[in-house]
């Protein structure tokens, strides 16, 4: 299963100052990490964007997500770090596989030194750099991020691995782009408005992501879902405090969630760029349900097996 979250530029439009605002973003990454998102991209949403815009929520969820032995070695002094000290710590578990050529952790490491013998040195977080071949389908630089397995601490055994990353990724681009890719699986927009997230309507859901065939009710929403490397795939999308997805995609809010299956897509806005806007907190008690509570609550229970 492959997850991506989607959150706004205007994601910290309401802080008071920078250091809730880096307090904020540490919790949205705190989510993305417990709920084991592998991509976190930030779009742009300038009509909403206040004191910090895009960069700053890019670099400091970035951060975040970078392990503690690299930080200092790749961000440096930032003036969007200033307030770094307050995010709550990720402890993300390290990844782990088993088999006889691949048993082991995952762990990221940079580059430090690149040799001429087809070697280089990388800092993982160990005593020491380490030094390690170059698998012959990669090309890395000074500076690049790896991923390796490490298989024995004593002695020491690892090496430097093309197929698989350790942890989220962070990155910046449009709505509109993520929601295209090949890869963007199930479409999800996460809104007061969408439809009301039922115990019979996860079920369907969750069959679907799991590539089970069964006919459904859901079965008109997530026909369009593609699959990548034979798993389903979904994509979430957050709106900002005090301006959702309706407001931020220009769509009246008063046909999101609505069923019409006698219309195509194209004639629908709000289904032109999802598969499915979802309500994951019904009969909400607070007046407005903040973007790292509702993480929490949907990635939850799309996380049930």
């Amino acid at each position: 299963m492959t997850v991506t979250v989607l959150v706004p530029s205007s994601l910290v439009r309401e802080s008071r100052d920078k250091r809730e605002a880096t307090r904020k973003l540490g919790y949205v990454a705190r989510a993305a990490t417990v709920f084991r998102v592998d991509r976190l991209v930030v779009y742009p949403d300038s009509e909403g964007e206040r004191r910090w815009g895009g960069g700053f929520v890019r670099t400091v969820l970035a951060y975040a997500a970078t392990p503690p032995y690299l930080r200092k070695e790749v961000w440096g002094r930032r003036d969007e770090l200033e307030y770094v000290g307050v995010l709550p710590p990720l402890r993300a578990v390290t990844q782990t596989g088993s088999g006889s050529n691949g048993s082991g952790s995952l762990r990221q490491g940079i580059v430090t030194e690149v040799g001429s013998d087809g070697r280089v040195r990388v800092n993982c977080g160990l005593q020491h750099p380490i030094s390690l071949p170059v698998p012959s389908s990669m090309t890395v630089e000074e500076g690049e991020r790896v991923t390796i397995r490490i298989s024995s601490r004593r002695p020491l055994r690892a090496r430097i691995v093309d197929d698989v990353s350790a942890g989220v990724s962070v990155e910046q681009a449009a709505l509109d782009a993520v929601l295209t890719r090949p890869d963007s699986g199930l479409r999800i927009a996460s809104s007061r408005y969408g439809e009301v997230l039922t115990l019979s309507l996860l079920g369907d859901l969750r069959q679907r992501l799991a590539g089970t065939e069964t006919e459904t009710e859901t079965e008109s929403v997530t026909d369009d879902a593609d699959r990548s490397a034979g798993e389903w795939t979904y994509t979430v999308a957050f709106g900002a405090p005090e301006r959702g997805l309706p407001e931020i995609c220009d769509i009246d809010p008063s046909v999101v969630g609505q069923r019409d299956d006698t219309s195509d897509d194209e004639s629908r806005p709000d289904r032109s760029r999802f598969d499915l806007w979802l309500n994951t907190v019904p009969n909400q008690g607070s007046e407005t349900v903040r973007t790292e509570e509702a993480m929490f609550a949907t990635l939850a229970c799309l996380n049930l097996e």
